[in-house]
């Protein structure tokens, strides 16, 4: 495939296996020794009235593993008492090399519940999926409900953009139909996902190049929301240009450590997933950790 020219990505791990990222640091600043501001054990309901979608978001959740499965408990619990029928998985679906023999522990059993409750997950591609067949067979996988390396898809109100933001996607081709398919919708609320993060705090930084390439677009068409994985943390940026950027790469891989910069409006290091209520006036976005309780909670106008 022609290499894109989205990210600086691209350099293997030692082994010369894995991919990793490479991103240009934007302001960051070091860990605050100062305690986070602890929310309440529990926030209390949004009325339901009003309420258009409900859905879930995780990334970096395929780890076949014990945190994976707490991950996906507190899912199934949050499931209970405010049932969904939509979840995004934003890339590295399947550690360490996207093997699709793995899918049972990395996807089937983790989010079991889920799955019989009638859940449609709707998955990206991460640059640990595309280590095997380039991604090819979860592309085809049907649990993940992929039309494609990259798609577009609506849900009443909402209209999500799911990228491939992997170093070898053909970004020329894409950005030209991200382009149309933004300027073709007339959904009021415009969700874009993919793996890689534009705006982060943690261990790749700000991806100044990702930003020049997405922005733009974003303001354009006013899209509110870009949700992402692969740093291992959750943070939530103020609005940047009527973007809000939400990093959930916390679903199972191991935590890292996350700052803060200057446009964080909250950032934490623990297991968990974002919930997503959308109204027709407003988006709200939780952070949930394993104990199926809030941490954080933004709102969003539109």
């Amino acid at each position: 495939m022609k290499r894109r020219h989205f990210l600086t990505l691209g350099s293997l791990s030692s082994l010369g296996i894995i991919l990793r990222g490479r991103a240009v640091v934007g302001q960051k600043q070091p860990p605050s020794s100062k305690p986070a501001a602890k929310m309440p054990a529990t926030i209390p309901a949004t009325p339901a009235s009003g309420l258009l979608l409900r859905f879930i978001a995780t990334a970096d959740a395929g780890s076949s593993d014990q945190n994976q499965a707490a991950v996906g408990q507190a899912m199934s619990r949050y499931h209970r008492d405010r049932p969904f029928k939509l979840a995004l998985l934003a890339g590295d679906n399947i550690y360490n090399y996207g093997e699709i023999e793995k899918i049972p522990t990395a996807f089937e059993q983790p989010y079991a519940d889920l799955i019989k409750s009638g859940v449609e997950f709707r998955a990206c591609l991460g640059n640990h999926d595309i280590i095997t067949q380039n991604g090819d067979l979860q592309v085809q996988y049907p649990g993940f409900n992929m039309a494609g390396r990259y798609y577009t898809y609506r849900k009443d109100a909402v209209q999500f953009f799911v990228l491939d933001t992997n170093v070898n996607a053909d970004w020329k081709t894409q950005r030209i139909w991200l382009e149309t398919a933004l300027r073709q919708s007339d959904a009021p609320w415009k969700i874009v996902y993919g793996h890689h993060p534009a705006y982060s705090s943690g261990l790749y930084g700000t991806d100044r190049e990702r930003i020049a390439q997405l922005a733009p677009l974003f303001k354009k068409y006013r899209v509110q929301l870009y949700i992402n994985g692969h740093e291992h943390h959750y943070e939530r940026t103020q609005p940047i240009n009527g973007t809000t950027y939400l990093i959930t790469g916390h679903g199972g891989a191991g935590l890292r450590p996350v700052g803060k910069s200057d446009w964080t409006a909250f950032a934490d290091s623990r297991h968990g997933f974002s919930a997503l209520e959308v109204y027709g006036d407003r988006l709200e976005i939780q952070g949930i950790g394993t104990d199926a309780q809030p941490f954080d909670r933004g709102i969003i106008t539109l």
